[in-house]
């Protein structure tokens, strides 16, 4: 089932903790972590954007192909980015490096979409996820502001908007042990993914 929301993929980082590398390209169970969240994104949404300032890095992907408005280097820029091409009302954003985002839990967070709600958001015992979570284009303009301003915490732009929280009791119906949400930052939480994959016959 097609949703009428974007699905944004957030690959502009610089990748510091991993010598530079993008992220994106980093291979878990032998296939490239874009790769996976593509088939995630493709079976949920008639239009998929990768922001990204490596551009070259993502010509073989079925995607829109966008670079940051603004150049400081923050998610909140990759969030403004995407709401900005966006062609549908609300757009689900997802970190470059989340090997296991599992396509239930995007979905428990789009049914948790209302009319009125600006930004729909897991919240679970360890914090927010504002990188598992969708936004209104009605967030453009707060985004906008804050980043002009130099304030580039998502937290802090995004403050005064409507949200809805997205229970971790609902997440956990579908993804038990959260893995949805484990990133790789460093070669040692690479070779956690790839323990994690094999484990569980590549799929995490």
């Amino acid at each position: 089932m097609k949703h009428s929301c974007s699905g944004v993929i957030l690959a502009g980082g610089l990748g510091s903790r991993y010598g530079g590398e993008n992220k994106a390209l980093l291979k878990v169970g032998g296939v490239r972590i874009i790769d996976r969240l593509i088939e995630v994104f493709s079976a949920l949404f008639d239009e998929l954007i990768i922001v990204t300032n490596q551009p070259l890095d993502f010509l073989g992907c079925n995607a829109l192909i966008v670079a940051d408005i603004f150049k400081a280097h923050s998610s909140l820029t990759g969030i403004h980015t995407g709401l900005f091409y966006a062609g549908h009302p609300y757009a689900f954003f997802s970190a470059c490096d989340t090997p296991f985002l599992k396509r239930e839990v995007v979905e428990t967070v789009l049914a948790h979409i209302g009319p009125a709600d600006d930004l729909i958001i897991p919240k679970t015992a360890t914090g927010f996820e504002p990188l598992c979570a969708a936004y209104s284009r009605r967030c453009l303009k707060p985004a906008e502001e804050h980043i002009r301003a130099h304030k580039l915490k998502i937290q802090l732009a995004l403050q005064k908007v409507r949200i809805r929280f997205v229970p971790e009791a609902a997440l956990r119906q579908t993804d038990p042990d959260l893995v949805s949400f484990f990133n790789v930052n460093t070669p040692e939480e690479l070779a956690q993914a790839e323990a994690l994959a094999a484990a569980n016959g590549g799929r995490g």
